[in-house]
């Protein structure tokens, strides 16, 4: 025991003052190696780990992990495989390769990991600072978002989380709630991060308010996905001094044309009629008078954008 920890001691000592090969170009460089050992998990490609061999500064080194998850170390003649092992794994089979080769009877060797480079985390979209960091230690979702400075106003109420696969090409993915996340409601939501993941924040959808309101604009999709006409015209400060009868909805289909929908808006406000949802890129327009009809020009300039209007009605009704 005394001896084990005498040795312990010296090879610390001695550690200080290596001059060790520089990593995997086979270019001789003079530093000390980092001691500092990051949290412990299984290292992958590209990750750098530091390789001591007590007494045999010719095998101590740090190294790369190549692409197909090996190390190579001088003097011995295969390459080690390490993809998926843990630093104390890693020891073991570096001591076993030397043994082999008859470089040392009883190698002590210690591994640990200077550099993680194998488990990338992308967080993109609609946040103030799009990163991409390595996982180091134990990362959940509400932690990655905070790395990109928090999610940015225009967010959208859902996260996207896609994950590869390592059985398949296929890719999980997954749809997380923004509210329930930050509230805490299920614990499951707070998805504990591996690496390899994408985090995507999708920016809102909008729907534009135009004509007899008070505050035309562009405005966000509720959070629950439940914007009608009412809360659409709500955002919008209300409608202006003429109280219409009907207003329209201009809705796009899948090939992008855009049909027309009438909303009696004299029995919604009565209660006699239920509100009618709205969707992203719908445009919602409130006529100044009964008689007012928006042409398919003012709806591409509304947009910004070319688009096509039926030239056929369709009524809501219900």
């Amino acid at each position: 025991m005394k001896f084990t920890q005498n040795v312990r001691l010296a090879m610390v000592a001695a550690t200080a003052m290596l001059v060790v090969v520089g990593p995997v170009t086979g270019q001789t460089k003079t530093s000390t190696i980092d001691l500092a050992n990051l949290p412990a998990q299984p290292v992958g490609a590209e990750d750098l780990i530091s390789i001591q061999v007590y007494d045999s500064p010719e095998l101590t080194r740090s190294a790369r992990v190549a692409a197909d998850g090996t190390i190579r170390i001088p003097m011995l003649k295969r390459p080690i495989q390490v993809k998926g092992m843990l630093p104390q794994d890693i020891e073991s089979a570096v001591s076993d390769e030397i043994k082999k080769e008859q470089l040392l009877v009883e190698p002590f060797v210690t591994v640990s990991v200077m550099e993680y480079h194998s488990r990338p985390v992308s967080v993109s979209g609609a946040v103030k600072s799009p990163v991409v960091f390595q996982i180091v230690g134990t990362v959940n979702l509400l932690e990655a978002i905070a790395r990109a400075g928090g999610m940015a106003p225009e967010a959208g109420g859902d996260i996207i989380v896609t994950k590869p696969n390592a059985d398949s090409a296929a890719q999980t993915v997954r749809h997380v709630p923004v509210r329930a996340l930050i509230e805490g409601t299920d614990p499951t939501l707070n998805i504990k991060l591996t690496g390899g993941e994408e985090v995507r924040v999708p920016v809102a959808g909008t729907v534009v308010v135009s004509g007899n309101v008070r505050e035309s604009g562009v405005f966000p999709v509720q959070e629950s996905g439940q914007t009608t006409v009412l809360t659409a015209i709500a955002q919008a400060k209300g409608v202006g001094e003429f109280q219409p009868k009907m207003v329209y909805i201009f809705r796009p289909d899948d090939k992008g044309v855009r049909h027309e929908i009438v909303v009696d808006f004299k029995k919604l406000k009565e209660r006699k009629t239920e509100d009618v949802a709205m969707f992203p890129k719908d445009l919602l327009y409130v006529p100044d008078n009964n008689r007012a009809k928006i042409t398919a020009q003012t709806v591409q300039a509304l947009l910004g954008m070319s688009t096509q209007i039926t030239t056929g009605v369709i009524v809501y009704k219900r």
